[in-house]
């Protein structure tokens, strides 16, 4: 039995590479090399006796001995580290920065379903741009980004996507021959990039009437009376409508919200699956 025994942190390894597609990518998010989750990797199919990964040039592939593995490789590190954390006593931090765009009225209950998934996991939540998330995912200061796609990656899990509408106050009304008064959020913003281009291919003349820091006081702009938003639908405040068909405004496209996470262990994970969940229903809701 001893010699059967397994490396957990070769069986870590295993499942990143199952998760991601890439041995590569594997090692970014292991915080090691590529030849070392090899070599782990290695060690492992050695140890169990066949192989776990079919290797090609162009992509990573589970055997079928790796694809009946791989749930059993997932409960083994959930039990290690249930075990460790009861030991510790400690409490498990998961870092979480959600964009203006996708954070709406729906947040308490999203932080809910994850606590509830696992009320010993200490959540930290941080709201900001899509693009600065990224970026502080990408130097390691966030476990975990829920951002609008950007332009130029095409990295993570797409969780949903949702409409996108140009709202309004009730009875507002362009005044003919005037550009369009737009409200938008502070650069960089992916959704306001999309309006503003979509609206000089249409060939309607537009200007800044307010420049947000939050969706938030964006949403108070148009509410106030200023001009027109493009927000989705979850995020105007009761009341706002969409007066995007009446001024003959170009369709916004369905924007894809996309999980980044580095986030290894079966606990964490966990916890943000439910977040998927909670939120793909709030949107759809």
């Amino acid at each position: 039995m001893a010699e059967r025994s397994l490396d957990l942190e070769a069986v870590r390894a295993f499942i990143r590479i199952a998760e991601l597609g890439s041995f590569t990518r594997a090692a970014e998010a292991l915080r090691t090399t590529q030849a070392a989750v090899s070599l782990k990797l290695k060690r492992l199919e050695d140890r169990l006796g066949f192989r776990l990964v079919e290797r090609t040039p162009r992509y990573v592939e589970l055997s079928a001995q790796g694809t009946t593995f791989l749930d059993h490789a997932r409960r083994l590190i959930d039990a290690h580290d249930r075990a460790v954390a009861a030991v510790a006593g400690a409490r498990q931090r998961l870092t979480i920065g959600i964009s203006e765009h996708v954070a709406g009225p729906e947040l308490p209950a999203l932080i809910a379903r994850m606590n509830a998934q696992d009320p010993q996991l200490l959540i930290e939540i941080r709201i900001g741009t899509s693009a600065d998330l990224l970026q502080r995912f990408d130097r390691r200061e966030l476990d975990t980004v829920l951002v609008r796609m950007h332009v130029g990656r095409s990295d993570g899990e797409v969780v949903t996507d949702e409409q996108f509408g140009w709202f309004a106050t009730p009875g507002w009304q362009h005044r003919a021959g005037e550009p369009l008064p737009l409200a938008t959020m502070a650069e960089p913003c992916g959704v306001r990039a999309v309006a503003e281009q979509l609206l000089d291919e249409a060939g309607i003349p537009w200007t800044e009437v307010f420049v947000g820091g939050g969706v938030m006081a964006v949403a108070a702009a148009v509410m106030a009376g200023l001009g027109v938003a493009a927000l989705s639908p979850r995020m105007v405040p009761f009341g706002a409508v969409d007066v995007g068909p009446r001024l003959a405004l170009p369709a916004l496209p369905r924007l894809p919200i996309v999980l980044h996470t580095r986030v290894q262990d079966s606990r964490a994970r966990g916890a943000l699956a439910a977040l998927g969940a909670a939120f793909r229903g709030a949107v759809r809701s």
